[in-house]
């Protein structure tokens, strides 16, 4: 028989596990399918657990590392009883009820879960490089947050990559701390809307470096300088930076929806009065749902949002009629 819960949380990120948290509270016992590590980028805990300073986490003083946070979102929710299994989600059935979840292996005929009520916590991945060292130096002077990491470069030489209004927008963030930003970018022309390439060309601390694109992050223990090349002539060069910020875009993790759950051009999930989709008793929250903030405090809150939103839901539906 197929294992029924009142609560099944995909993703154990900031969003997934305070989800887990507020939901283990109400005494619902939820289950959170925290996903696996594999090639692909998939990482139980989220995109905290590739980040080493975390210093914009309230109640963090001198700041945490980010798998200790995430230690501890852990702890917490399985101090209130949430049960946790490290797995992944391979096909989701959001026609039926309870909704059916598969894990591990696709192939099997029958289900692994039933869920009452699905929390839908399964984040975004940034988009790479995928260059030599990128992902070793990765917390090291690679970054894909200046919101997150920019206050680590006062006074430092950093390099933004990208061409659109993402891009702009870490690179004119960046100029409030470092000595100077580069904007590496493949193209002759940015993508970015008209405001933010004004905003950009206008700013003295951006200079661009068109037609160019990166083919190897340069370090030991952390970035010391990016390997280019010409995009036209082939010529390569190697610029000294301390800081590469990658801003060529997110892809959020929403393949298991596909046709079930509605989407934006974007592929993120869209929500309806706070944290709810399009199907009943399925809500949504992190960064699966939101391209603008991308922030483990706001994960955090709209998980708790999920959790309580959830929790009323139930309740609505075993109120003694009348």
């Amino acid at each position: 028989m197929t294992d029924t819960r009142r609560v099944v949380i995909l993703g154990s990120g900031p969003a997934g596990l305070t989800a887990a948290i507020y939901a283990a509270r109400a005494q619902l016992f939820p289950l959170v399918i925290a996903g696996e590590l594999s090639s692909t980028g998939d990482q139980p805990g989220g995109q905290l657990m590739l980040t080493t300073d975390v210093e914009n986490f309230p109640g963090f003083a001198n700041g945490i590392m980010g798998p200790e946070l995430m230690q501890a979102f852990r702890e917490q929710a399985a101090r209130f009883g949430a049960e946790s299994v490290t797995t992944k989600a391979s096909r989701i059935d959001l026609s039926s009820r309870p909704f059916e979840i598969w894990t591990g292996k696709s192939g099997a005929t029958t289900p692994s879960y039933g869920a009452e009520t699905l929390i839908v916590a399964t984040g975004a991945q940034s988009l790479m490089l995928d260059v030599p060292n990128e992902g070793r130096l990765l917390g090291y002077g690679v970054s894909t947050c200046a919101t997150c990491d920019g206050f680590f470069f006062r006074d430092r030489p950093i390099a933004v990559v990208g061409g659109g209004d993402t891009a702009m927008e870490e690179a004119l963030f960046l100029t409030r701390f470092a000595r100077s930003v580069t904007v590496i970018h493949r193209r002759g022309e940015l993508r970015a809307s008209k405001v933010m390439q004004q905003r950009a060309f206008a700013n003295e601390r951006i200079d661009f470096l068109w037609n160019t694109s990166v083919t190897e992050v340069i370090g030991d223990t952390k970035v010391s300088g990016v390997r280019v090349q010409n995009t036209l002539t082939e010529d390569e060069s190697t610029l000294q930076v301390e800081g590469l910020f990658v801003a060529i875009g997110h892809r959020p993790n929403t393949e298991l929806f596909k046709g079930q759950l509605e989407m934006d051009d974007s592929g993120y999930l869209r929500t309806f009065e706070r944290t709810r989709t399009n199907v009943d008793g399925v809500f949504a929250c992190g960064d699966v749902q939101d391209d603008r903030y991308r922030q483990a405090i706001t994960a955090a809150g709209s998980g708790c949002m999920a959790a309580i939103d959830a929790e009323r839901w139930l309740d609505e539906r075993e109120a003694p009629a009348g």
